[in-house]
């Protein structure tokens, strides 16, 4: 949460660190797991609910739209309210929108169960990161953001293959049902051992910020999704009309953050932006986040439907990168505090590109000892990546802009993650398309579309190792990252002479 008047960072780390960070990443790694779980469960319910695969994909749309609309509101729920209260907000809607997705009789049901699941996880996040920013002195930031890597790095990797095994026993309920116990007994841990970190700070909320916030992102989010899709068809509203509503939304949104940055409280406060390295961070991190999806969104889809695996087999061939990622991260945490970012996030970046580039030639006849390898090499990438950039763009800002900075961070990225998304599917449909009307097979034109969207993904990473050069080394550290901004817009309280840790 929010320190106290003092806006300089903490020289020493909070006594009750350890306890408090155990408890915010327990209950973080099931509401990621649970994001993961059901991934395997889709063709399942387009067959009990007799629904489409475009419909059953709104389980995914509608969670990140969620989270779009949610988290720009972080920054300021975050700062009104103490740690243990937004605690239990966060899990209690979280467990609610998984108790009524373990009982939904309809499809409506089960979509309105994961919104209620997505503005929980929404609200999670951010506090996690918000609160080890605030507790954490800058010498250990590095070890600790490691071993919160390793929690949320295994969650996502374990999801695909525990919702496998549920669903070689019994129903997709228990995707769900599994969950609900795990979460009410974090719930009832952390009311015991969860302690209130820094003083809430009275204030009112610019309810115009809101709507244009939930419309601005919810728009332009929903807009990414419907790109490629035949609205004439399957119904919906078309993809560029809305893209373009959302954006000027978005564009209004900021211009009034603008203005109440000099008049008043700001809803997502974007002076965040005023300071060189989180922006650097920002764009990194967004770039890195649509090259993610690209694969994530593919990779499944070519084991499935181009290598016959099924879903229990692609969930065990996915874990290993998951489990690498998590593993790397408390040592990458410890080089970070010792080195820097930089020293880190470049090799990271060029070995990203090189597993990106590989990813791009896979085919019909890729074996899939090459498939494991690729994922697990990208997991490593994304290891040094990952935590260096998170903490170093976090740690640029000083204290009472982190909970903005994390709430303008997980927004993006939500929006980057949908543009990986749409931009790859469309891709890889227009691809196999063009493919198949010239003869091919189905198989191997899907082969074809998935190979091409990872050529698009390979292009991102590109982008992603430019940026890492631009990322400071522990030599420059706490240098060269004060606002660009000048006068009114200048972020407030900074220093010139005192330079920001990281």
């Amino acid at each position: 949460m929010t320190p106290s008047t003092d806006h300089r960072t903490a020289t020493s780390t909070h006594p009750d660190a350890t306890g408090i960070l155990r408890v915010l990443v327990g209950a973080t790694f099931v509401v990621i797991l649970n994001e993961t779980i059901m991934v395997n469960a889709i063709p399942r319910l387009m067959h009990d609910f007799d629904i489409t695969a475009r419909a059953a994909q709104w389980l995914s749309t509608a969670f990140m739209l969620t989270l779009a609309v949610v988290i720009p509101m972080t920054g300021w729920f975050l700062q009104r309210v103490t740690t243990r209260r937004a605690f239990t907000v966060a899990l209690g809607l979280f467990i609610t929108g998984t108790v009524l997705a373990t009982a939904a009789w309809s499809f409506p049901v089960l979509l309105a169960a994961r919104i209620v699941q997505a503005s929980g996880t929404a609200v999670m996040m951010p506090l996690l990161m918000t609160t080890l920013m605030t507790i954490v002195a800058p010498s250990e930031r590095g070890k600790v953001m490691g071993n919160v890597t390793l929690a949320m790095a295994v969650a996502p990797a374990l999801g695909p293959a525990v919702s496998g095994v549920l669903l070689q026993l019994g129903s997709w309920r228990w995707i769900f049902a599994v969950v609900v116990p795990i979460a009410a007994g974090m719930l009832v841990i952390g009311l015991r051992k969860l302690v209130n970190v820094g003083e809430p700070k009275p204030g009112g909320i610019d309810w115009v910020s809101v709507v244009l916030s939930a419309l601005g992102f919810g728009t332009f989010v929903y807009g990414l999704s419907q790109i490629g899709v035949d609205t004439r068809e399957v119904g919906g509203l078309p993809a560029v009309p809305t893209l373009v509503v959302g954006a000027l939304l978005i564009v209004v949104f900021g211009w009034r953050q603008l203005r109440l940055q000099r008049t008043g409280t700001p809803l997502l406060d974007l002076r965040t932006l005023g300071y060189r390295t989180f922006a650097i961070a920002l764009a990194l991190m967004c770039l890195a986040f649509m090259a993610l999806m690209g694969v994530m969104i593919t990779l499944p889809l070519f084991l499935q439907s181009v290598s016959g695996m099924t879903p229990l087999t692609t969930g065990l061939l996915l874990m290993p990168g998951g489990l690498v990622m998590g593993l790397l991260g408390p040592r990458v945490g410890a080089l970070f505090d010792e080195y820097g970012a930089r020293v880190l996030v470049v090799p990271g970046s060029a070995l990203l590109l090189g597993v990106l580039a590989g990813f791009a030639t896979i085919g019909t006849s890729s074996p899939a000892w090459w498939l494991l390898t690729l994922h697990v090499l990208m997991s490593v990438a994304f290891a040094l990546i990952f935590t260096p950039v998170f903490t170093t763009g976090l740690g640029a800002l000083p204290p009472h802009l982190y909970p903005h900075g994390s709430a303008v961070l997980g927004t993006l990225q939500q929006v980057a993650a949908a543009i990986g998304t749409a931009v790859v599917v469309t891709i890889l449909s227009v691809r196999s398309a063009t493919l198949v009307s010239s003869g091919s097979d189905p198989v191997s034109a899907l082969s074809g579309g998935i190979q091409l969207g990872m050529v698009f993904a390979a292009v991102t990473g590109v982008a992603v190792l430019v940026l890492a050069f631009f990322m400071p080394g522990r030599e420059s550290a706490g240098q060269g990252h004060g606002p660009e901004l000048e006068g009114e817009d200048a972020p407030q309280d900074y220093d010139a002479d005192r330079p920001v840790a990281v």
